[in-house]
């Protein structure tokens, strides 16, 4: 029986077949006899395939469906690629998930990944003599950029694996956002759309990969992936194996509700993805296209990738709904094949009824409803406050600089207001260690992000000036320049401000440290743009791209850079890349986020009509109270710093240990981690002692002339 009853999936595009299924078939078979995988045993005794097996899951009707334009011999290569690749995932299974031999299992994977170079070991297993196979077979076509791509996607489905076999042995269940995440990463779909550039002969632009738009249809992409797949193979991995990486079952568990309505709901989130993919691909890209001046050929490769993708999706739901791997009862009946076959009825078989609900439940926001002051629920908070010692100073010079830079005389604050921030006690926590001039600096980089924060809805939201808002946006980087020589005249408090910043904080640092910095100060200030453009279009952003992107709105990639560049001369830039740091880092950033959300929410929903709030987006999605949407953050407040604490007991000195270290990067990191800890302190008590978000202070806000008259 079942363990749920597949829900009505959403299903944009027919599915295709390629013509060359056949062939494929049989080679595919041939290649992985060859390769000794029909004969691999197992420590039980038995086999980890055999043909049998192979043919009953058949991965050639997979490629078949997912890669419907390519030729034969490309569909040979990519199902090659795709049985390697599940071989792998089942031979790890028996080797190590089971036995719990973490050691072995390290060992197994360092050991794979030399078989991505040009000077390999000799061969000691069928996954071994596979990807030394592949990689010979593939990287000559392809540029030196997709090859670091498919390098780091491939490292990250192997290497991640590490994490699945962590939480088995510990029996240890992610939490949503850290499963996301992870599951990019593990569960290999980044690794298929570098496959899918392979396919359509056509990669996307060494400039545009690292894009936030190409990098969204990438991560929306894999998310779709995953979360079917988790929805189809809940039955093996959950109630027949005991694995405990699976969507269907974190929503369960962190929302305590039974396995049906949890996989409605993941249902409703892949739903959501596919609908950003389309948003990204329909409005983000062709803007992004434009902007750069993307030569006509370049923009027929981004093109065909995208398309790439999407018959991917339509494909892979296909092969699901039809493979002996997956539980699919009921699935096939309703797949393409199921129905009416024949040219011109495959528009038949779509399923656009979860999508429409989804876009209702999106776009049928009212905005600057009255929804009164929000009751801010418990929150979990382990660490102490710490305050400098120069608060009082920092406080009457932030004025000054604030007054200086033009930010009290523009009509978005006054000097009250200002005052009512509180920025430098923010400042004074956050970073309780620093000198006087240090902490002058930290709190007015918190002056400039909070007024450019207001600024950009005050000045470009009401009026829907996208055009003004991008020119502001495209010269910010004119006033951080990387020889930090002569800037422009400034023309706005915003320039100003960022010019003075730029010179007192990028002077000292060397021309990569700066470029690094610069980058995530220009992460921020185009995410404004991203909440302009979700505000021109009225649509609440989808849950996981709220959270990422929130991270940038807030300024807290921003705030780590600086962070790390106290430690740049014994932390390389690359390790903060490793999945223990990037975790460690982003859990934070999530705490603090949702802090500022739960007090914002007044703030922004009822006085300022925003859609950018993740009280109002869990709300939205989960079709809930604002009170119970309220508890749910606070939940994840408490499971995102429950992981912090989980990373710094365990996955940190590991990391020490597994890269071997030496001792003052350890303890460069384990001041990060420290600083971390005080910086979410800090941001939790500056909103609970700050005035901005009271009632009192929103009136004033709404009414200024009230206030001068002394009314109200």
């Amino acid at each position: 029986m079942q363990a749920f009853a597949l829900p009505d999936f959403y299903l944009p595009y027919p599915a295709r077949l390629n013509p060359h299924l056949e062939r494929t078939r049989a080679h595919s078979e041939e290649w992985a006899r060859q390769m000794g995988m029909l004969d691999a045993p197992t420590p039980g005794g038995g086999l980890v395939w055999d043909a049998d097996r192979l043919a009953k899951m058949d991965y050639a009707l997979m490629c078949a469906y997912t890669h419907p334009d390519c030729d034969g011999p490309t569909l040979d290569l990519v199902t090659d690629w795709y049985v390697w690749v599940f071989f792998f995932d089942d031979h790890f299974l028996e080797e190590f998930k089971y036995s719990r031999d973490l050691g072995g299992a390290k060992a197994y994977l360092d050991r794979l990944e030399l078989f991505m170079t040009d000077d390999p070991p000799e061969v000691t297993n069928p996954a071994e003599a596979g990807l030394g196979d592949l990689w010979r077979r593939t990287v000559p076509a392809m540029s030196e950029g997709w090859r670091r791509r498919f390098v780091t996607s491939t490292h990250n489905l192997m290497v991640e694996s590490m994490w699945e076999l962590d939480n088995i042995d510990r029996g240890r269940i992610a939490n949503p956002i850290e499963y996301i995440q992870m599951r990019r990463k593990v569960g290999g779909a980044p690794w298929s759309a570098n496959l899918v550039e392979y396919a359509v002969g056509a990669e996307v632009p060494d400039e545009l990969a690292g894009t936030r738009q190409i990098q969204v249809l990438t991560d929306t992409f894999a998310d779709a992936v995953h979360l079917r797949n988790d929805l189809f193979s809940y039955q093996r991995e959950v109630r027949e194996e005991g694995e405990n990486s699976n969507a269907v079952l974190v929503f369960e568990r962190f929302l305590d509700i039974p396995t049906q309505e949890a996989a409605d709901l993941v249902n409703d989130l892949l739903t959501s993805r596919l609908q950003q993919f389309e948003n990204t691909a329909l409005t983000e890209v062709p803007a992004l296209l434009a902007d750069r001046a993307v030569p006509p050929h370049e923009q027929a490769g981004v093109a065909a990738y995208v398309k790439g993708l999407q018959d991917w999706q339509a494909g892979g739901h296909e092969w699901h709904a039809r493979s002996s791997r997956y539980m699919n009862e009921g699935a096939a009946a309703d797949s393409a094949l199921g129905g009416p076959t024949g040219l011109g009825t495959s528009s038949g078989r779509l399923s656009f009824l979860p999508g429409i609900r989804g876009k209702a439940r999106q776009h049928g926001h009212v905005p600057f409803q009255p929804v009164g002051p929000l009751e801010v629920p418990e929150l979990y908070m382990p660490y102490p406050v710490r305050m400098s010692p120069h608060l009082d100073a920092a406080r009457e010079y932030s004025v000054g600089w604030a007054r200086e830079m033009g930010m009290l005389s523009e009509g978005v604050w006054t000097e009250r207001r200002f005052r009512g921030l509180d920025l430098a006690h923010c400042a004074s926590m956050i970073h309780s260690d620093a000198t006087p001039e240090q902490l002058y600096l930290s709190t007015d980089w918190l002056s400039w992000g909070t007024y450019g924060d207001d600024y950009y809805p005050a000045v470009f939201g009401a009026t829907r000036n996208l055009a003004a808002a991008k020119h502001l946006t495209d010269r910010l980087p004119l006033f951080m320049p990387l020889d930090a020589g002569e800037t422009p005249p400034p023309a706005n408090p915003i320039e100003r401000g960022l010019a003075d910043l730029w010179r007192r904080t990028a002077g000292p640092m060397s021309e990569t440290h700066r470029a690094t910095f610069r980058r995530s100060v220009e992460d921020m200030t185009e995410s404004w743009l991203w909440e302009l453009w979700n505000q021109a279009q009225h649509r609440i952003p989808d849950p996981v791209d709220y959270v990422e992107m929130r991270r940038r709105t807030f300024g807290s990639d921003m705030t780590m850079s600086l962070a790390r560049l106290a430690h740049a001369d014994v932390v390389p830039p690359e390790l903060y890349r490793n999945r223990v740091l990037h975790e460690l880092d982003t859990a934070a950033q999530d705490y603090a986020c949702f802090t500022n959300d739960l007090f914002s929410y007044q703030k922004e929903v009822e006085y300022e009509g925003e859609v950018h709030n993740l009280v109002l987006v869990v709300e939205n999605f989960l079709g809930t109270s604002r009170d119970e949407a309220a508890q749910l953050v606070a939940r994840l407040m408490g499971a995102r710093l429950e992981q912090f604490e989980h990373i710094v007991a365990n996955d940190l000195p590991g990391l020490f240990e597994d890269l071997a270290l030496p001792a003052e990067t350890r303890e460069a990191l384990l001041g990060h981690a420290e600083h971390l800890k005080y910086w979410m302190s800090g941001i939790l008590e500056w909103h609970r002692k700050c005035v901005r978000y009271t009632e009192a202070e929103l009136r004033r806000n709404r009414f200024p002339a009230a206030e001068a008259l002394g009314v109200g």
